[in-house]
């Protein structure tokens, strides 16, 4: 058995034609969807990037790994402590672990462990490539180590290659030489002036009016990005931008798919394709950036196109990306470690249905949140803000209404307290199986809050005050008036 796992940094469903979306983005993915299975509702439990994977590789919840941030002490897991051996013990095993048991060969092509020191990430992989910009590779960067791998390893039986793509994370950095293949193409309708313009008004990281973080882009260092998001002629550039990267990464994939072919085994070849986490293209006024535990940072593509089983079908399931593992464990007939929080939903695979009743999803690098996923709804709990205005809680029927445009938490106070009884439901049972008595949502909190905005409130309301948003710069040092966070700034 052979294994092509395409892990797409930062990859929105919704951005992929195949899933739907009005552009023609991603032709060489389109077909492995074709080929295999297409998940509709699957879902990172813990996000972005450092927690998301980690939960993956683990296959744990972050609230029980401890990695649920970027820095502080919840961007390590917990030690094992006093019983661990001269090896980690096996029933941590990693993802990459039991399936070296089982006999493949595990390699990965990615800065991943690098770019956010997660030396963790290796455990279990037989060999690791670097290609060393540590998350700015482009494509035509990621491409050649992959094919020239497969032409040493393609033939071969039982491997699993992790091949890791950049290019719809921001900065969107295509090639200018590329062009833009949506110059004449339109965008979507649910982004509007007025939304445009209410959000330009507001305040936040990576909002319309502060882009690149606090303030606007560098466009002569990256020239496909607009300044600022203050029209939809500026949006429509943003987009244009996340879109050629999608396609420019897509274009690639074919190259590896081609690789596969000329060696006769592509169709003997397990494909899989996925992402980290996705990126808020204006949903709650976030711009190119995965800060909330919403429906859109979330929800992630899964394409399994696998050889024999099901072809060219859509699931419709609740799932976690934690539920990857044990899935393809169960179709290898290999062991499934009793720690792993994931479930498998192989039946899938063969036209069954195995999809849970509710997803919680957390976010604790840009902001504190969590949040749950049932029925059409989504409800999202705020701890801390993330510098941004929000309420405590959110709700979302993201089957009517996907970009989040209509908070219904004030006229469906019913809603909302079902979905906070399930929080606790989950929160109870999560609780209730760690190894420690402390939720590393807390620990983010006690630490001064999410990595990604520690430090920076009096900074920011200053920025603010200098762009004419004084009411608003006064709305927020108001809700975080003399909070734990404030007393650390970033230098």
């Amino acid at each position: 058995m052979r294994i092509l796992y395409l892990d797409c940094d930062t990859l929105r469903p919704d951005h992929l034609s195949c899933y739907g979306y009005l552009r023609k983005t991603s032709p060489n993915i389109d077909w492995l969807a074709s080929q295999g299975l297409r998940y509709e509702n699957y879902y990172a439990t813990d996000v972005p990037c450092l927690p998301s994977r980690a939960a993956l590789f683990m296959g744990r919840f972050g609230i029980h790994t401890g990695v649920v941030g970027h820095g502080g002490t919840a961007a390590d897991p917990r030690l094992e402590g006093a019983s661990r051996g001269f090896r980690q013990s096996p029933e941590g095993a990693s993802w990459m672990d039991v399936l070296r048991e089982a006999g493949f060969y595990t390699a990965s092509i990615s800065p991943f462990a690098e770019r956010h020191s997660a030396w963790w990430f290796y455990r279990g992989f037989c060999e690791m490539i670097n290609p060393g910009k540590g998350g700015m590779e482009r494509a035509d960067e990621v491409m050649p180590y992959a094919v020239e791998w497969l032409r040493r390893w393609g033939l071969e039986e039982d491997w699993f290659l992790q091949v890791n793509f950049w290019d719809p994370h921001t900065p969107y950095r295509t090639p200018i030489s590329y062009g833009n293949p949506f110059a004449h193409e339109p965008i979507e309708d649910w982004i509007t002036e007025d939304k445009i313009r209410r959000d330009y008004a507001s305040y936040g990281p990576h909002s319309a009016q502060d882009v690149a973080e606090m303030g606007p882009n560098d466009t002569t260092r990256w020239p496909r990005l607009p300044r600022t998001i203050a029209t939809l002629e500026d949006y429509k550039q943003w987009i244009d931008g996340y879109d050629t990267g999608i396609k420019y990464m897509d274009d690639h994939i074919g190259q590896i798919l081609d690789v596969l072919d000329q060696q006769d085994v592509l169709d003997e070849t397990v494909i899989i394709v996925s992402a980290d986490h996705a990126e808020n293209q204006g949903e709650l006024n976030v711009y190119g950036d995965h800060q909330t535990a919403d429906h859109i940072t979330c929800r992630v593509p899964l394409i399994i196109r696998w050889p024999g089983l099901t072809s060219g079908q859509v699931d419709r399931g609740l799932h976690y990306n934690l539920d990857l593992p044990p899935t393809l464990c169960d179709l290898l007939g290999a062991r499934i470690p009793p720690r792993w929080d994931g479930r498998s939903f192989a039946q899938t695979l063969e036209g069954g249905d195995a999809g849970r009743e509710y997803l919680v999803l957390s976010q604790c690098a840009w902001s504190c949140q969590r949040a749950v996923r049932f029925g059409p709804w989504l409800l999202i709990r705020t701890y801390h803000d993330g510098l941004k205005d929000f309420p405590p809680r959110m709700l979302f029927n993201v089957e009517e209404d996907p970009h989040e445009l209509h908070d219904l938490a004030e006229t469906h106070p019913e809603i909302v307290n079902q979905g906070l009884a399930l929080l606790d439901e989950w929160h109870g049972e999560m609780m209730r199986t760690s190894e420690s008595s402390i939720d590393p949502l807390w620990t983010v909190m006690r630490e001064g809050g999410p990595y990604h905005t520690r430090g920076l409130l009096q900074r920011y309301a200053q920025r603010l005050r200098e762009t004419g948003r004084i009411a608003q710069a006064e709305t927020l040092l108001a809700r975080h008036t003399q909070g734990e966070w404030t007393s650390r700034e970033r230098p």
